[in-house]
């Protein structure tokens, strides 16, 4: 096979990572979820659950809110209908408190946990409003005291919050599904030697010392070293290397690479934790381990709202029993309080517009996995790209047709090269054949085709001898290489020999993608400093970052220093984002602020990061921060929207201005549901600011 171009060894060795813990999770009821163990375990099945849980228990209570409200006689007179029954009451009461008991039964539980943990929030302020709803109402249906039932109420608030704290729950979900991509790489059995016969057998098997055969085409199943055969590998996905390299009697094979058109006896080095995917792995959990998890801007809220709700409410209860008014009034004024301040409107505050900017970014291309960091995609200071399949194609395509003799042409050079190299599965080979198709060229026949051992392929081209070979064999050969092969750093050039003359050559290369350079441009515009970290040789390294005006790029980087590239320069006081494609790039997503995958690398780096580029393109980086941007903007929003109303509301709720005027729990009720409406409509103008 050809050996286009000289690769030497990378070294296999990584740094070990002692004691790497899992992620986990907070739920909003309060439980905490450990991630799963590299197969998925309990733990994840147990996530998965309860957001399964949320969601039946959201469209059940929805299905049982429609005929409460339709019931409801406040709703009646909002709308402006009459609809009565005998009975009417206790069906509300039997929906009622199906409702509370079912679709409340998470808030409740989160109560209760949230005071265990002497740590009131969200949780506290939602079970105290529901609680609070329902038994004022029951008490009311069951005539303790005069006054309208707010059964509808309760009913819309824990549909709202069941719905709101769903889309939370969604945006955390599949931390560990990572893991269980990354273990899906390597193939379940190996063909293992038993003296001269071969058996298959389960990888995990495998001992230190076995022998096993690698056909073309299929995954090296561990790490270990050649002992006979001779292959091109493709390690792209795994160390980023974008030219597949060779490999023959003594070089190391990596588990998870693909083999190219060889045949590998290879011998197991390495197995279990110490195998280069494992140590992937536990890179990954150690930096979804370490994420901090950012405190979201209505939990804060949330908590200063259930001080103030639940002062300002049992306050109210106290005052006017120690100013002699009546139980029923006091707990009126008491209800009247908790209904005004209940967080209906933070409740929509932050899902609506999550569920906005996600359906808006989504058709951009943007799909955000990790809410928090998309928020947070305003402070990115530094931006790290891999290089192949992120700045560039991550595949070869040619870039200079160069015929030296007279009797060829651009078009016949490229067809006489692509008719043999239509034989090979080399990715060199395949980005010629490509361009031959793209240009329309009809291929000749051939015959007699062979390869030359380590430099090249021959064949029988139009009744001549057609070699396509490397500049070794042109050395080995005193064929003299012309100086316009010299070529950027970035290229691989394969040269045309016909009958052992030159006749040309192709010059090929990792092509930079369209928008690279505009996207890299602009971010820095923004005061972003660019980087790239790439696991290629320094020469091809150095060519990308000058011709895309980086402000620095590392070469030749396995995993782990992709991870400590990121650590440094967070080290340094930036807020650092990651983009990349590949498992060798999964760490680094991790480990960063912000982690983009961009959608044609693999299924391992999509689920590692916070948000994936569907259409692959560097300038969709600069839509992850604007639209950040402007969805942080809306959020903070609504929240000062959401908690800013009670500062007039919840005096009047308290009766501040008794007897001039006094706030009804149904006008408290209305004015909590005119502030929901407001908050609703500024998220639907993030559509505005999005588009």
């Amino acid at each position: 096979m050809l050996n286009h171009k000289d690769h030497g060894e990378k070294p296999q060795g990584h740094s070990q990572h002692k004691g790497a813990n899992h992620p986990t999770h907070t739920m909003p009821d309060g439980t905490v979820m450990h991630g799963a163990t590299h197969g998925g375990g309990h733990a994840g099945h147990d996530h998965s659950a309860m957001i399964a849980d949320f969601l039946r228990r959201f469209w059940v209570s929805l299905m049982l809110t429609i005929p409460v409200v339709a019931i409801s006689p406040m709703f009646q007179m909002a709308v402006g209908y009459h609809f009565d029954f005998p009975g009417r009451d206790w069906v509300s009461v039997a929906l009622g408190t199906i409702i509370y008991f079912y679709g409340g039964w998470p808030f409740l539980t989160g109560l209760w946990d949230e005071i265990k943990r002497r740590n009131p929030g969200m949780m506290t302020l939602i079970g105290v409003a529901i609680s609070v709803a329902f038994l004022y109402s029951t008490v009311v249906v069951f005539g303790l005291v005069e006054g309208m039932d707010f059964y509808w109420e309760l009913a819309t608030l824990i549909v709202i919050m069941l719905l709101g704290h769903w889309l939370e729950m969604k945006s955390v979900a599949g931390a560990s599904k990572a893991l269980e991509l990354i273990v899906k790489m390597l193939p379940a059995e190996a063909h293992m030697y038993h003296g001269d016969m071969l058996h298959d057998m389960r990888v995990d098997e495998l001992k230190i010392g076995d022998l096993v055969l690698v056909k073309p085409g299929e995954k090296i199943p561990v790490d270990g070293t050649v002992t006979e055969g001779s292959s091109s590998v493709n390690e792209s996905m795994l160390t980023g290397e974008s030219v597949p390299v060779q490999k023959t009697t003594g070089a190391k094979v990596i588990a998870g690479a693909i083999n190219g058109e060889g045949s590998l006896k290879i011998q197991v080095d390495k197995s279990g934790k110490d195998s280069y995917l494992n140590k992937v792995i536990a890179l990954v959990q150690e930096a979804q381990a370490a994420k901090s998890q950012t405190q979201h801007l209505a939990d804060r809220a949330a908590r200063w709202l259930t001080y103030i709700a639940l002062g300002a409410g049992f306050s109210t209860l106290a005052v006017w029993l120690l100013k002699g008014q009546t139980f029923a009034f006091a707990l009126e004024r008491m209800v009247t309080v908790m209904v005004t301040s209940c967080p209906h409107a933070l409740g929509v505050a932050i899902p609506l517009v999550v569920a906005i900017s996600t359906a808006m970014t989504a058709r951009r291309g943007l799909l955000i996995r990790n809410r928090t960091a998309f928020e947070n995609a305003r402070r990115i200071t530094a931006m790290v790209f891999d290089k192949t399949g992120t700045l560039t194609e991550g595949k070869f395509g040619v870039s200079r047709i160069q015929p030296l003799s007279a009797e060829y042409d651009d078009n016949r050079l490229l067809a006489n090269t692509a008719a043999l190299e239509q034989q090979s599965q080399h990715p060199i080979a395949q980005g010629v054949v490509a361009a031959a198709k793209a240009a329309g060229l009809s291929l000749p026949p051939i015959s007699n085709f062979a390869s030359i051992t380590g430099k090249g392929i021959t064949g029988k081209v139009e009744g001549k001898q057609i070699s396509i070979v490397s500049p070794g064999y042109l050395k080995e050969k005193n064929i003299e290489i012309p100086s316009e092969a010299a070529g950027s750093d970035a290229e691989t050039i394969v040269f045309v020999l016909e009958n052992e003359k030159l006749a040309g050559f192709l010059a090929l290369s990792d092509q930079i993608r369209a928008d690279a350079a505009d996207a890299v441009r602009q971010l820095k515009a923004q005061g972003i400093k660019v980087f790239m970290a790439t696991g290629d040789n320094a020469k091809v390294g150095k060519a990308v970052a000058e011709k895309l005006g980086l402000d620095g790029y590392f070469a030749e980087v396995l995993p782990h220093q992709k991870v400590e590239i990121v650590k440094n320069l967070q080290m340094k006081g930036e807020y650092v984002a990651m983009t990349g494609d590949g498992v060798n790039d999964a760490p680094a997503l991790a480990q960063a602020d912000v982690g983009i995958a961009v959608g044609s690398g693999t299924d391992v780096a999509a689920e590692t990061a916070d948000i994936i580029l569907t259409d692959s393109r560097p300038s969709d980086v600069l839509g992850v921060v604007n639209f950040g941007k402007a969805t942080y903007r809306k959020m903070v929003q609504n929240l000062l929207w959401a908690t800013g109303y009670n500062v007039i509301a919840i005096p009047l709720a308290a009766g501040l201005l008794y007897p001039q005027f006094v706030l009804s729990p149904a006008l408290g009720a209305v004015l909590m549901s005119l502030s929901t409406i407001v908050v609703a409509i500024n998220a639907h103008l993030l559509k505005k600011d999005l588009t």
